[in-house]
C-alpha cells in the first residue's frame, strides 16, 4: 500500500523577533482558516549552515505554528535574516 508520514523534530531554540504582516481568512477543507503573515527576523548563518532555517521549515511559539515560505538577508553583512512566513488557524 505505502504511504508516507511526516515527524517533525526540533532542531533548536533561537530569539526572534516577530512582526505581523497582512492576514486574511480563507476557505479550508475543514471550514474557514485564518491565515497571518509573518516578518520574523533571527540570527544570521551563511547558506548551507545547518543552523539557517530555510523554506518548508517551520518555527514553533507554544502551540503556534509558523511556516517558512522564504528567507533573506536582513542586512548587507548578513548578521540578521528575515523568515517571511505564515501562521494558519482554525476559526
Amino acid at each position: 500500500m505505502g504511504g508516507y508520514r511526516t515527524v517533525w523534530q526540533p532542531v533548536g531554540s533561537l530569539w526572534a523577533e516577530m512582526k505581523s504582516q497582512a492576514g486574511r481568512e480563507r476557505g479550508a477543507e475543514v471550514g474557514p482558516e485564518s491565515v497571518v503573515s509573518w516578518r520574523i527576523t533571527v540570527r544570521g548563518a551563511r547558506a548551507g549552515d545547518p543552523r539557517r532555517p530555510v523554506a518548508g521549515q517551520r518555527l514553533r511559539m507554544g502551540q503556534r505554528i509558523f511556516v517558512i515560505e522564504a528567507v533573506a538577508e536582513r542586512d548587507p553583512a548578513g548578521q540578521s535574516l528575515t523568515c517571511f512566513a505564515r501562521e494558519e488557524k482554525q476559526t
